[in-house]
């Protein structure tokens, strides 16, 4: 899931600026798990901007607003509201805000009211962890589903450097070293011969942006 952490309320504020009237647009997926966009935020947020003097002229909270087919779905379904907002603030990840510019039928200004931390997983505590950096060239299947990209502060891909010490990242004494944790999962399984193929340095081309990805090209 993509995780988000809401902007500060004075910061969206000042974006939205004059106009008063405002549409919300929730995110009934990852941000409503990040509790940051799904319905409670956005009743929250509502309430926030109508004590600041704001006309919230509805909402909506789509199940993925970053799919074009579902938030132009929603936002068709409330083209009054839409009409009389003077702009629409979105509760949801950089892809979402975006998503929801991209899919208006009418010119509004969008505003977006969360600023997007990470990919990352839920774990069984209810913490979000960021566990991929989205590379292009996954390396789990030597790791054993454990990316030194990602938990390792200094992405490395042969080893653990020199300042780790007893199974801990020198960066941070309380996070374990990516590394060490990959060899003790490798060692339980009896696959550390996957250790001692050498990884050749990161194909940094296979991250140039903006990526397209033809699902139909397989």
């Amino acid at each position: 899931m993509i995780i988000t952490k809401k902007k500060k309320l004075e910061d969206i504020l000042q974006a939205i600026g004059g106009g008063r009237g405002v549409f919300i647009v929730g995110c009934g997926e990852c941000s409503a798990t990040s509790k940051t966009g799904g319905e409670a935020e956005v009743l929250s947020m509502q309430e926030a901007l109508q004590k600041h003097g704001f006309n919230v002229t509805g909402y909506v909270v789509p199940d993925a607003p970053c799919f074009a087919s579902k938030v132009r779905v929603a936002l068709a379904k409330n083209k009054k509201a839409l009409d009389a907002a003077d702009s629409i603030l979105v509760l949801a990840c950089g892809l979402g805000a975006q998503s929801v510019k991209d899919n208006l039928v009418a010119e509004k200004a969008v505003h977006i009211g969360c600023d997007t931390v990470s990919i990352g997983q839920v774990d069984k505590d209810g913490m979000f962890l960021e566990r991929c950096s989205a590379c292009g060239e996954c390396l789990l299947e030597l790791t054993d589903m454990i990316c030194p990209v990602t938990r390792c502060a200094k992405g490395l891909l042969n080893g653990p450097c020199g300042g780790q010490d007893k199974g801990k990242c020198e960066t941070d004494r309380t996070k374990d070293c990516a590394w060490v944790l990959i060899y003790k999962s490798l060692k339980k399984k009896d696959k550390l011969h996957l250790l001692k193929q050498i990884k050749t340095p990161k194909a940094f081309s296979k991250m140039l942006k903006p990526r397209y990805v033809n699902p139909a090209a397989g």
